[in-house]
């Protein structure tokens, strides 16, 4: 079925949204004047009431641009879930501030706690219980799409099995026209040269074409029979491998430019909105954690003789290099930058393996994020000896040098640092790159706090990294 009703749906999701916002208040309210003790309440719940009420769509809002009121169709709920807690921590800071920017400072800071918990809950469980619902509804034949595949390429293959594997997506596969083999688990309806006749003679709420690169000249055949039947007409390309999950098309003189590799940051207005977001986050940072550097200085210049801030020259944005700095955790040695480190490492300090297990020594990136050269969140930048090696030996690894390089990254927060798979790096800081957005930003710094800080890197043998086999680094997956 044709998705006619997803306008009603969004606005019913947000109005329920909205409720769930402000039951999640007054039932704070309730938790912690009334079933916690040892709480007096200073506002009355009418005042929490009216704040909820003026709240509720700001986060509506940061809920629309997160993504949220997408069609059920695409997306995992533990996505969706990961970003309502982002929107909600979001919201929640705001409603902090505005209370803050009205004097209302005797607002209890519990109550919002308990808030943010029960919205969370509230506004995820709904999505969950929909989830489940459409499932079973879908699963009886309602609520889905009669999908004709047109064409014999791999791409078919894999869409169908998207499709089959998930039934969250809601569509059903009639059939497949085409002149070669059809792909597995599609039954021929007919060659290309029918498609017409299919068309007219079925029931198709969208046609997928997924053409070979021998089926291609048949694609204006394929747009024309759609456009003549009125249906709608998705194209998978040949070459929709190397496409990103969100394509950007240009148009120079009524001719559309299809961009392979389309970068959120590119946009001056997310570059702007980035830029703003690390240099306020690196001056607070500096600013909390300037008693630990000043402790951490100390015990550097105590614990071997040496500069406290080691310098290493890396490669960052536009392939330019940099000076980036950390706290010296090593002895000072000649092998510093063609070198595995190891938490057998003999150059390293008892200090500094300190410093570098709770990532402490990584704190001095932070003036590179003040100078531009950095952002807090990125690919990792790599010394120039090994991004000339890993340039022909690893597809697509200097893609990551469209963007700043940051002290922390996809890759990092899902446990590829230390001796882990370039090739596996190089996947995920992709995908941040073609997927950046700030709510993003925010998730991986949260998730850092979570898990990140702590280094469990740790590799067997010290050796210089020219003696490493590359098979050893692109083995681990």
């Amino acid at each position: 079925m044709i998705k006619e009703n997803q306008k009603v749906f969004n606005a019913l999701n947000a109005v329920s949204d909205a409720l769930a916002v402000v039951a999640a208040m007054l039932l704070a309210y309730v938790i912690r004047f009334f079933v916690l003790e040892g709480g007096v309440p200073y506002y009355e719940v009418l005042y929490y009431l009216r704040a909820s009420l003026l709240a509720a769509p700001f986060f509506v809002f940061i809920y629309a641009l997160a993504g949220l009121y997408e069609s059920f169709r695409s997306g995992r709920f533990l996505t969706q879930f990961g970003r309502i807690i982002i929107c909600n921590i979001a919201g929640t800071l705001l409603l902090v501030a505005a209370f803050y920017v009205f004097r209302s400072v005797d607002v209890s800071r519990l109550t919002l706690v308990i808030f943010f918990v029960l919205c969370t809950l509230g506004v995820g469980g709904k999505r969950y219980v929909v989830r489940l619902l459409l499932r079973r509804y879908r699963s009886k034949g309602y609520n889905t799409k009669n999908v004709l595949l047109v064409g014999s390429g791999e791409a078919g293959e894999r869409y169908i099995k998207a499709i089959t594997t998930d039934r969250n997506y809601g569509f059903t596969l009639a059939g497949c026209v085409t002149d070669g083999v059809p792909p597995k688990g599609a039954r021929l309806l007919g060659g290309l040269g029918a498609l017409d006749d299919v068309l007219a003679a079925g029931e198709f709420d969208e046609v997928v074409a997924a053409l070979s690169l021998e089926e291609t000249p048949y694609i204006r055949q394929v747009i024309l029979s759609c456009e003549k039947s009125g249906t709608k007409l998705s194209v998978i390309p040949f070459y929709s491998e190397y496409i990103p999950p969100h394509p950007y098309i240009d148009e120079i003189g009524g001719i559309a430019l299809f961009n392979i590799r389309r970068i959120p940051l590119d946009n001056a207005a997310n570059a702007f909105v980035k830029r703003a977001f690390d240099i306020l986050g690196s001056l607070i940072l500096i600013i909390v954690t300037s008693p630990l550097l000043l402790f951490a200085a100390i015990g550097t210049r105590l614990s071997s003789p040496g500069p406290v801030i080691f310098k290493q020259e890396r490669v960052g944005r536009s392939k330019k290099r940099f000076t980036m700095y950390k706290l010296r955790t090593m002895r000072v040695n000649g092998r510093e930058d063609s070198a595995w480190t190891s938490a057998d490492d003999p150059r390293r300090t008892r200090f500094g393996a300190l410093l570098r297990k709770f990532s402490v020594d990584e704190l001095p990136q932070l003036l590179n994020v003040l100078k531009g050269e950095m952002s807090l969140v990125g690919p990792r930048p790599e010394l120039p000896f090994f991004v000339d090696r890993f340039r022909e030996s690893v597809p697509l690894y200097m893609v990551k040098h469209q963007v700043r390089p940051g002290m922390t990254g996809w890759a990092q927060i899902n446990g590829l640092r230390g001796d882990t798979s370039i090739p596996d790096r190089i996947e995920h800081d992709i995908f941040y790159i073609e997927n950046w957005s700030i709510l993003l930003d925010i998730k991986i710094l949260l998730m850092t706090l979570y898990k990140g800080i702590v280094n469990k890197e740790r590799i067997t043998a010290f050796r210089p990294r020219e003696e490493v086999p590359h098979e050893q680094q692109t083995a681990k997956k």
